[in-house]
């Protein structure tokens, strides 16, 4: 019965079924095999929808759709550009900033591609830069601000973590805080091999002036107050995090629809429809892996894991260069939200065993998913950007590579320097 079971799930699995379906089959075949009440998945669904925390998830999902729709990205790109057009290689810097901020608005990385490829992609070539550079900065920055509040991704990897209650404890303002310094870090880094690789002075500079600046923040004054409200409110202690991701999206509402009045009020309903959709799949796979993840824990899996890693990996360093290499090609082929249900669950237990906080195995994590969504051969952006700009994909394997070195490099110091994530802890 039970192989027929797991023959059953591999062939439909293999047939395209969907990830909740082919979990909800796991789960319910090992505990069938164990002689557990089915009833626990049920219950595991209910314990994730009674978590207050949850409540964000929606919300910013929803503001992060409804800004899309909007010419939000127009107005951020020209405002960076006022404001640094004037570097050297000042647009490039602008896209690596307005990408990370437009991602972490949106919380999906394909969107920043489609909404912003039509600006960068033509500006940048406009300005001198080549054709290679601009395509790998497209593709590759579409990703960037995963780390950065409110990144839903960030939020779901805290979910996910508190709800397993392994290691040492934390908020989610703590995650949110974590991730500020590695993401300047990339753009550190990012930012300064642009400008080490265009030292030529080739490319015009944009001359700042004040009334391109007035005429940017201007066009821009609805959208400009949002960060600072919701920074503003969760720092200082006046809002708990589902109760900013309603301010967030009240006010994402007033300044779109009745402010700027680009997304008329017959168009909320589908803004709010396809937003849940994507939330609505969230959850469903968060529920079924969750109760999955009881199966292997009452199986002992965890431990069975990290008792084969201490036979084989005796120090912390060598399992973080093992997780690297894993999640780099796991984040490949699995969308960031899977790859948190599935995974987290399963590393958080065997990190926490290595003495590796919580909070920066999330920023380890996220940072490798940025990555392993332009990772040759299937990376997801890969295949959007090839679509968006209408180039092969070959070409973008080569636009890429230089900026995934870099990238490389930072993912490295953020694993083996853990103060980068925990400094504000020690």
């Amino acid at each position: 019965m039970i192989i027929a079971g797991i023959i059953l799930l591999f062939v439909v699995a293999a047939g395209g079924a969907p990830l909740f379906a082919v979990l909800m089959g796991a789960a319910m075949l090992g505990f069938y095999s164990a002689d557990i009440d089915l009833a626990i998945i049920a219950i595991e669904l209910y314990r994730l929808v009674d978590t207050p925390l949850l409540v964000a998830l929606p919300l910013f999902t929803f503001s992060g759709y409804l800004l899309s729709e909007a010419n939000t990205s127009t107005r951020l790109v020209n405002l960076m550009q006022s404001l640094f057009g004037f570097l050297p290689s000042g647009l490039a810097v602008v896209g690596f900033v307005v990408c990370a901020i437009f991602t972490a608005l949106t919380g999906a990385s394909g969107v920043t591609i489609v909404a912003l490829g039509a600006l960068l992609l033509p500006a940048l070539k406009e300005a001198g830069f080549a054709e290679k550079f601009s395509l790998g900065l497209g593709t590759t920055s579409g990703s960037l601000g995963l780390l950065l509040v409110p990144s839903v991704p960030l939020i779901l990897y805290g979910v996910v973590a508190q709800q397993l209650n392994v290691g040492e404890s934390f908020t989610i303002v703590d995650l949110f805080i974590a991730g500020v310094v590695p993401l300047l870090l990339m753009l550190g880094l990012l930012s300064a091999w642009t400008l080490w690789h265009h030292r030529g002075g080739k490319i015009p500079r944009i001359p700042f002036t004040r009334k391109n600046v007035w005429q940017a923040v201007k066009a821009a004054r609805w959208e400009l107050p949002l960060p600072f409200i919701v920074l503003g409110g969760v720092f200082g202690g006046i809002f708990a995090i589902s109760e900013a991701a309603a301010v967030t999206a009240l006010y994402v509402i007033l300044a779109e629809v009745f402010l700027y009045r680009e997304v008329s009020l017959k168009q909320l309903p589908k803004v709010m429809i396809d937003s849940m959709v994507m939330v609505g799949g969230i959850l469903l796979i968060l529920g079924v892996a969750l109760a999955f993840t009881n199966f292997l824990v009452d199986a002992e899996v965890p431990q069975s894991l990290f008792k084969f890693m201490q036979e084989h990996i005796e120090s912390p360093l060598g399992f973080l260069l093992l997780l690297n290499v894993m999640l780099l090609a796991l984040g490949a082929i699995l969308d960031i939200y899977s790859a948190i249900v599935i995974l987290v669950p399963l590393l958080l237990p065997v990190a926490a065993a290595y003495g590796i906080h919580p909070v920066h195995l999330g920023i380890i994590f996220l940072a490798n998913m940025q990555i392993g969504y332009f990772t040759p051969p299937v990376g997801m952006n890969l295949f959007i950007a090839s679509y968006r700009f209408k180039k092969p994909l070959l070409d973008l394997y080569s636009a890429t590579l230089p900026f995934m070195i870099i990238l490389l490099i930072a993912l490295a110091m953020i694993t083996y320097i853990p103060s980068l994530s925990l400094w504000f802890l020690t």
